[in-house]
Protein backbone atom coordinates (compact mmCIF):
# COMPACT_ATOMS: atom_id res chain seq x y z
CA UNK A 1 0.00 0.00 0.00
CA UNK A 2 1.42 3.79 -0.84
CA UNK A 3 1.66 5.99 1.75
CA UNK A 4 2.37 9.81 1.69
CA UNK A 5 2.91 11.41 4.48
CA UNK A 6 5.06 14.85 5.73
CA UNK A 7 4.29 18.50 3.75
CA UNK A 8 7.21 20.45 5.21
CA UNK A 9 7.39 23.22 3.96
CA UNK A 10 11.05 24.57 1.97
CA UNK A 11 9.80 27.26 0.23
CA UNK A 12 6.62 29.67 0.36
CA UNK A 13 7.20 32.78 -2.35
CA UNK A 14 4.67 35.50 -3.06
CA UNK A 15 4.60 36.11 -6.50
CA UNK A 16 1.45 38.28 -6.89
CA UNK A 17 -0.56 39.78 -4.01
CA UNK A 18 -3.98 41.42 -5.18
CA UNK A 19 -4.87 42.31 -1.37
CA UNK A 20 -8.08 39.39 -1.81
CA UNK A 21 -5.88 36.61 -3.82
CA UNK A 22 -2.25 35.70 -3.34
CA UNK A 23 -0.09 33.67 -6.18
CA UNK A 24 2.41 31.53 -4.38
CA UNK A 25 5.05 29.60 -5.96
CA UNK A 26 6.27 26.92 -2.90
CA UNK A 27 8.38 23.95 -2.35
CA UNK A 28 7.19 20.96 -0.17
CA UNK A 29 8.81 17.49 1.15
CA UNK A 30 6.78 15.27 1.19
CA UNK A 31 7.42 11.17 1.96
CA UNK A 32 5.98 8.69 -0.34
CA UNK A 33 6.63 5.36 0.59
CA UNK A 34 9.67 6.18 2.78
CA UNK A 35 11.26 8.36 -0.04
CA UNK A 36 11.84 12.13 0.17
CA UNK A 37 9.92 13.83 -2.66
CA UNK A 38 10.22 17.82 -3.03
CA UNK A 39 7.08 18.74 -4.88
CA UNK A 40 6.81 22.16 -6.91
CA UNK A 41 3.84 23.83 -7.03
CA UNK A 42 2.08 27.17 -7.88
CA UNK A 43 -0.76 28.01 -5.44
CA UNK A 44 -3.41 30.51 -5.20
CA UNK A 45 -4.48 31.82 -1.65
CA UNK A 46 -7.31 33.71 0.00
CA UNK A 47 -8.14 34.36 3.23
CA UNK A 48 -10.53 31.16 4.86
CA UNK A 49 -14.06 31.41 5.73
CA UNK A 50 -16.62 30.02 8.31
CA UNK A 51 -19.72 28.00 8.19
CA UNK A 52 -21.89 27.72 11.18
CA UNK A 53 -23.87 23.71 11.55
CA UNK A 54 -26.49 24.68 13.65
CA UNK A 55 -28.05 21.95 14.86
CA UNK A 56 -31.49 21.40 17.43
CA UNK A 57 -33.93 17.80 17.78
CA UNK A 58 -33.00 16.42 14.31
CA UNK A 59 -32.98 19.83 12.58
CA UNK A 60 -30.23 21.89 10.94
CA UNK A 61 -30.69 26.08 10.62
CA UNK A 62 -30.49 27.44 6.92
CA UNK A 63 -30.31 30.67 5.97
CA UNK A 64 -31.62 32.18 2.81
CA UNK A 65 -29.34 34.36 1.00
CA UNK A 66 -28.98 36.10 -2.47
CA UNK A 67 -26.24 35.57 -4.23
CA UNK A 68 -24.71 37.53 -6.79
CA UNK A 69 -22.65 34.42 -8.46
CA UNK A 70 -25.71 32.44 -8.67
CA UNK A 71 -28.23 35.21 -9.34
CA UNK A 72 -30.61 33.61 -7.42
CA UNK A 73 -32.04 33.38 -3.61
CA UNK A 74 -29.43 30.25 -1.98
CA UNK A 75 -30.12 28.02 1.18
CA UNK A 76 -26.83 28.25 3.17
CA UNK A 77 -25.24 27.70 6.11
CA UNK A 78 -24.98 31.26 8.48
CA UNK A 79 -21.15 31.84 7.65
CA UNK A 80 -18.78 34.58 5.88
CA UNK A 81 -14.79 35.68 5.93
CA UNK A 82 -12.40 35.53 8.84
CA UNK A 83 -10.21 38.05 7.66
CA UNK A 84 -10.58 41.11 6.21
CA UNK A 85 -7.39 41.27 3.94
CA UNK A 86 -4.40 38.75 3.18
CA UNK A 87 -2.44 40.84 5.31
CA UNK A 88 -4.41 39.77 8.12
CA UNK A 89 -4.81 36.23 7.37
CA UNK A 90 -0.91 36.19 7.00
CA UNK A 91 -0.59 37.47 10.18
CA UNK A 92 -2.27 35.12 11.98
CA UNK A 93 -0.73 32.36 9.87
CA UNK A 94 2.60 33.43 11.74
CA UNK A 95 1.09 34.00 15.10
CA UNK A 96 -0.82 31.01 14.64
CA UNK A 97 -4.07 32.02 15.57
CA UNK A 98 -6.16 31.33 12.53
CA UNK A 99 -8.67 28.86 14.51
CA UNK A 100 -9.01 31.68 17.01
CA UNK A 101 -9.96 34.08 14.70
CA UNK A 102 -12.40 31.78 13.06
CA UNK A 103 -14.56 30.84 16.51
CA UNK A 104 -14.67 34.40 17.41
CA UNK A 105 -15.59 35.18 13.19
CA UNK A 106 -18.35 32.20 13.57
CA UNK A 107 -19.82 33.79 16.51
CA UNK A 108 -20.25 37.35 14.85
CA UNK A 109 -21.30 36.44 11.52
CA UNK A 110 -24.00 34.42 12.88
CA UNK A 111 -25.16 37.19 14.80
CA UNK A 112 -25.04 39.23 12.05
CA UNK A 113 -27.08 37.30 9.53
CA UNK A 114 -29.44 35.53 11.04
CA UNK A 115 -29.93 37.45 14.45
CA UNK A 116 -28.30 34.16 17.04
CA UNK A 117 -25.98 34.08 19.54
CA UNK A 118 -24.52 31.27 19.40
CA UNK A 119 -22.09 29.56 22.54
CA UNK A 120 -19.43 26.90 22.46
CA UNK A 121 -19.09 26.26 18.67
CA UNK A 122 -16.79 22.96 18.34
CA UNK A 123 -14.88 22.60 15.15
CA UNK A 124 -16.37 20.13 13.15
CA UNK A 125 -14.17 20.19 10.21
CA UNK A 126 -11.48 22.11 8.02
CA UNK A 127 -12.64 21.93 4.34
CA UNK A 128 -9.99 22.76 2.37
CA UNK A 129 -10.57 23.99 -1.59
CA UNK A 130 -8.23 21.86 -3.85
CA UNK A 131 -4.69 21.24 -4.72
CA UNK A 132 -3.50 24.65 -6.29
CA UNK A 133 -5.91 26.71 -4.44
CA UNK A 134 -5.84 27.17 -0.22
CA UNK A 135 -9.40 28.16 0.39
CA UNK A 136 -9.99 27.25 3.82
CA UNK A 137 -13.40 27.09 5.26
CA UNK A 138 -14.00 26.44 8.79
CA UNK A 139 -17.19 24.42 9.99
CA UNK A 140 -18.45 24.49 13.53
CA UNK A 141 -20.92 22.51 15.52
CA UNK A 142 -23.22 24.26 16.84
CA UNK A 143 -25.93 23.29 19.78
CA UNK A 144 -26.50 25.67 22.41
CA UNK A 145 -27.74 29.12 21.27
CA UNK A 146 -30.03 32.06 21.85
CA UNK A 147 -32.27 33.91 19.32
CA UNK A 148 -31.96 37.47 19.64
CA UNK A 149 -34.60 39.88 18.86
CA UNK A 150 -33.60 42.52 16.35
CA UNK A 151 -30.33 40.37 16.20
CA UNK A 152 -29.81 41.01 12.15
CA UNK A 153 -27.30 43.55 11.38
CA UNK A 154 -26.23 42.79 7.70
CA UNK A 155 -23.33 44.38 5.75
CA UNK A 156 -23.76 46.81 3.00
CA UNK A 157 -24.99 44.42 -0.70
CA UNK A 158 -25.81 41.66 1.83
CA UNK A 159 -29.21 40.24 1.50
CA UNK A 160 -30.22 37.41 4.00
CA UNK A 161 -33.78 36.95 3.97
CA UNK A 162 -33.66 35.12 7.66
CA UNK A 163 -33.96 31.36 8.47
CA UNK A 164 -35.95 28.18 8.49
CA UNK A 165 -35.19 25.20 9.95
CA UNK A 166 -35.18 21.91 7.90
CA UNK A 167 -35.26 18.12 9.31
CA UNK A 168 -32.43 15.90 7.91
CA UNK A 169 -34.69 14.34 5.16
CA UNK A 170 -35.78 17.93 3.81
CA UNK A 171 -32.03 19.15 3.99
CA UNK A 172 -30.96 15.72 2.05
CA UNK A 173 -33.94 16.60 -0.40
CA UNK A 174 -32.66 19.78 -0.86
CA UNK A 175 -28.85 19.11 -1.56
CA UNK A 176 -30.75 16.46 -4.65
CA UNK A 177 -32.43 19.17 -6.00
CA UNK A 178 -29.89 21.56 -5.45
CA UNK A 179 -31.36 24.26 -3.43
CA UNK A 180 -28.12 24.25 -1.17
CA UNK A 181 -25.39 25.34 -4.14
CA UNK A 182 -22.54 25.25 -2.24
CA UNK A 183 -20.86 21.73 -2.44
CA UNK A 184 -18.57 21.70 0.23
CA UNK A 185 -21.42 22.73 2.80
CA UNK A 186 -23.35 20.14 0.91
CA UNK A 187 -20.79 17.43 1.35
CA UNK A 188 -20.34 18.55 5.29
CA UNK A 189 -24.18 18.69 5.76
CA UNK A 190 -24.45 15.30 4.31
CA UNK A 191 -21.63 13.59 5.95
CA UNK A 192 -22.63 14.98 9.11
CA UNK A 193 -26.36 13.19 8.69
CA UNK A 194 -25.38 9.99 7.95
CA UNK A 195 -23.59 10.11 11.07
CA UNK A 196 -25.81 11.33 13.14
CA UNK A 197 -28.53 8.58 12.07
CA UNK A 198 -25.85 5.74 11.66
CA UNK A 199 -25.01 6.23 15.54
CA UNK A 200 -28.97 6.07 16.40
Amino acid sequence: MSQISGGKQMKCESIFDTGFFEFLETEEEFMVNGEPRLVKRDMVRRAPGVRALIVDEGKILLSKEYRYELEKWDYRLPGGKVFESLEEYKKALENGTVLKNAEKTVRKETKEEVGIDIKNPTLLKISAAGARVTWDLYYFEITDYEIVENGQRLEENEFVDGFTWKTFDEIKDMCINQEISEDRSVGVILTYILKKESNK
